[in-house]
Order: C-alpha cells, then structure tokens, then sequence
C-alpha cells in the first residue's frame, strides 16, 4: 500500500487537490496501484487550528508517506502576519524537514492553448523546458537574517549563502534530467556582482565534466528574464538558485498562457517527493468552483512518475489532459470570451472521462 499525504492547504488548494485525488483513485486502480490517501492542514488553515503553518504531527506524516500532494497556501487573512509564522512558512518548513532540495517545474505549451499566451504563435510554439531550481538553500534560509534598528534607523537583512555540495547535487539533477531530454542546461546566475553566483559557475562546470554529452551554457539572470521571453523554445534545462529560481519559474510558467496549467515536483533524499499545483492560493475565487484543476492533476501526474515509479499511468493522465483541451473544454483562466467555462468539478469529470475511455 503507497500513502499520500494530501495537504489542501487554502483558497483554491481544497477544490484542486480532490480533483487531483479523484484522479489518482481511478489512474491507481486501474493499474493495479494501492494507493492510500490521508489528509493534513498546512499554511492559513494550520494556523487556525493549530496556531502554526505547520504541525510537528503533519512532519511526522509525511515522512512516513510515499509523497505529499499539496494544494496551495495562503491568503489576504493571514497577510498582516509576523514574516515567520504566516501561511507560507510552513510551506518553506516542510520543504526544508523532507530536504527537498530540487523543485521541477515543466513549461510546456499544449497545442490546444498556444493562443492563451500573451507571447506571438511563432514565439510560444515548440516551448518545452524545466526549471530546475535549489529549494533548500540561498537566501530564504541563510542566516543572519531579521530586522532590527540602526542609529535610529529600521533595517532588515537577509544573507544568501550556498556551500559547495548543495549546488553540487542541484546540478546534477539538472544534468541528469537534460540526459533524459535534449541535451542542454543552461545555468543562470549573477556571477558579475556575486561571489555567491561565482562559486555557482565554478561547481556547475565541475559537475558537468561528469555528462560529457550534456552541453552547458552561463546565462546572466537579467538576460535570462528577457531572452525567456524573446525566444522561450531554445531552452531545455535551467538550473539556478532559490531565488532566481522563483521568479524564473514564474516567468517560465506565464508565458505558456496560464498558471493553471503548470505542475512542480520537489524531490530530494529522503524519499519523500512534494507535488504541488505552480498557481497560488487564489482566494478571490475559493469555493466558487472556478478554478483550473489542471495543474494539479499534472502535479498528480509527476507523482506518479518520480514517487511511483509508474511512468504509464503517469503519460495516460496527460494524454488525457490534452484530449480534453483539443476538445475544447476550458475553465474560466482559459475560455475564450464567446466560450462557456466549466467549472473545477466538471473540468475534472472531463479528465476522467476521458481516462474511462482510453
């Protein structure tokens, strides 16, 4: 029996992650996967019913599970919080207590919906890269860190630290996944104005003397924020920090045409894989049955792939994702002015209709 913790999370995250379940209940039974599911709080809902974004008790779940499907968390509520007890701490928390050190994120642009995004036809065709971005180290985590007041003025700081091994391992799950693509990583860094970044250009290439058949390119970060946008299809694999990594990925996601529509994985050594939608909260259009399902059910999909070691059932998912699409069903961040939208329920009805059917 496979156990997944399931962590809804706020707003959206609830609607996404039961049709994401509903997904994998069907997937799993078909292919002869047990898969057991178990259901925890994490961020703004932690918060009100245990004071924390974060349970000791949720860890201790979750370690003991296969993977972690996880929804999306915070909101407006909890926005006047102190920096280290809002929601999105315990997002930062669990990552860091499964040492998930690489976060997956796939853009790729479905046929179906190159007209979504806001780039030119000629642009958005072909794009099909992997941001894979160091989650557990950087400035998020370095220390010191804090606010404090000096000669009478308030200042924070934050200190972005990495060592030599961390990027080690980053990069080599960088290299090892365009081993299994087409070949390319491109690295993004500050390395002109950053001895942090140059530490990074000089274990990257250590690394990648190890995958000789693998081609390695430097990229500044301010060139890369632009060229992601002039000419997104000649990318493959970018690696990168934390901090880079997040607005990168961002960028990467939106420029396929909807944030719905994107996937991550977060993996590391402990064993544990983290799944999660890219898209935030949402909370404008919580409980509305407004929202795109989609990204979880692809997240449900790499759960599949990296914790299950089931690549079919993984690939029948996003088959079916496509033919609901070239069909032209959509929910609201998709459809067209002159188009009905479906809902989050029924978005995942089509999903597994489709699934019955194939």
């Amino acid at each position: 029996m496979e156990r997944i913790l399931v962590l809804p999370g706020d707003g959206i995250g609830p609607e996404v992650t039961r049709e994401a379940q509903r997904v994998l209940e069907v997937v799993g039974a078909e292919s002869g996967l047990a898969l057991e599911f178990e259901e925890d709080l994490i961020g703004g809902a932690a918060i009100e019913a245990h004071g924390t974004p974060l349970a000791d008790e949720t860890v201790e779940r979750a370690r003991s599970c296969r993977a972690v499907l996880l929804g999306a968390v915070g909101g407006p509520r909890w926005d006047d919080m102190a920096v280290d007890v809002r929601p999105e701490k315990g997002l930062l928390r669990i990552r860091k207590e499964l040492e998930l050190f690489a976060n997956l994120r796939p853009a790729a642009v479905f046929p179906a919906l190159a007209s979504a995004s806001t780039l030119r036809p000629e642009v958005v065709d072909g794009i099909d890269l992997l941001v894979v971005r160091e989650l557990t180290g950087g400035i998020y985590f370095g220390e010191p860190r804090g606010r404090g007041e000096v000669d009478g003025l308030r200042e924070a700081r934050n200190t972005m630290v990495y060592d030599e091994s961390e990027i080690a391992r980053i990069a080599r799950v960088a290299f090892e996944s365009a081993g299994r693509r087409r070949g390319e990583v491109t690295h993004v860094h500050k390395a002109n104005v950053l001895e942090v970044s140059q530490l990074w250009m000089e274990v990257v290439a250590e690394v990648a003397r190890d995958f000789p058949e693998v081609r390695l390119d430097h990229q500044l970060v301010d060139s890369m924020a632009m060229l992601l946008l002039r000419e997104p299809a000649r990318y493959d694999v970018i690696v990168t920090g934390n901090l880079f990594g997040d607005i990168l990925s961002d960028e990467a996601a939106m420029i396929t045409g909807s944030l719905g529509m994107l996937p991550s994985a977060s993996l590391g050594e402990g064993g544990v894989g983290l799944y999660e939608p890219v898209h935030g909260s949402a909370p404008d259009i919580a409980g509305q049955d407004l929202a795109n399902p989609l990204a979880a059910i692809l997240s449900a999909a790499m759960l599949l792939e990296h914790s299950l070691d089931a690549p079919k059932p993984a690939a029948r998912i996003r088959d079916a994702v496509t033919r609901v699409l070239e069909e032209g069903h959509r929910t609201s961040d998709l459809a067209a002015p002159d188009q009905t939208p479906l809902g989050c329920r029924a978005m995942g009805d089509q999903v597994l209709a489709q699934l019955s059917g194939s």
